[in-house]
């Protein structure tokens, strides 16, 4: 896999729901973020910008990259919820075990 890739999509809209766009990996996010109008880019979309950028040039994983990015299409509303994420969804369908 890709170091750059993301485990799971990000999935945003521009249209309230409309259009949704999955972004897969970190080239397609920072795409994404040099495409938003430059009066509405705040501390939130230069953190997610940031840590983009870091794991462009391996200082930070994907995965951490995808949280930043997750983090700011929610703040900014165009985080489409696609359900629990993949490690919750397992921790929720993995066995209990009986107390003893």
């Amino acid at each position: 896999m890709d170091r750059l890739q993301f485990f799971s999509p990000v999935r945003v809209s521009r249209d309230h729901g409309h259009a949704v766009e999955e972004i897969d990996n970190v080239a397609e996010a920072m795409v994404f973020l040099r495409e938003w109008p430059v009066g509405r880019r705040g501390p939130v979309y230069r953190c997610a910008l940031n840590c983009c950028s870091a794991a462009m040039a391996a200082q930070m994983s994907a995965e951490e990259a995808r949280k930043s990015f997750a983090g700011f299409a929610r703040i900014t509303g165009l985080l489409v919820d696609g359900g629990p994420s993949p490690v919750v969804a397992e921790r929720h369908m993995a066995p209990r075990r009986a107390a003893n």
